[in-house]
């Protein structure tokens, strides 16, 4: 076993194992910084994957307090609205009532005004009746006729 091929194939199987050695722990450090990195990448992305989630929540969460605040504020704008309304069918109401009292006052103030008006034209009619007795002297049945026809151009003058 002296023979030179054999001590060649020794030198070869032990040159082969230890380049195997080196090349398999340089080829494993590689793979292993390999899968480190791999799993730092995979950890890095669950993570930004997790805060996206959260990001994601939040804002759907803001969307939802938005939404819920504009239909507040649509819901008080409507009951403002109707609030509003009903004041101003109430002021009208209110207005209205006041100009008819208004209305009422001037016909009763206009009534009262013809009323006297009718009594100040009946006084000058009679009064000129009167005249008409006592300056001309006129006999009583005259007089009573004279006044009759003055009573009865009454409306003439009221008109």
């Amino acid at each position: 076993m002296n023979a030179p091929e054999f001590w060649v194939a020794i030198a070869f199987v032990i040159f082969a194992v230890l380049v195997w050695k080196k090349v398999s722990a340089a080829v494993g450090g590689m793979l292993d910084g390999r899968a480190e990195k791999i799993r730092a990448e995979l950890d890095e992305a669950e993570r930004l994957h997790k805060d996206a989630q959260t990001l994601l929540n939040s804002y759907q969460q803001r969307q939802a307090d938005a939404l819920k605040e504009a239909e507040a504020v649509l819901a008080h704008a409507r009951e403002e609205a109707d609030r509003l309304r009903n004041q101003a069918g109430a002021d009208l109401e209110a207005s209205l009532k006041r100009r008819e009292a208004q209305a009422m006052d001037r016909i009763a103030q206009a009534e009262a005004t013809a009323v006297a008006e009718v009594r100040n034209l009946t006084v000058d009619v009679a009064i000129g009746a009167s005249r008409r007795v006592l300056a001309g002297g006129l006999p009583p049945v005259q007089a009573d006729a004279l006044i009759e026809k003055s009573i009865s151009e009454l409306p003439k003058h009221l008109h």
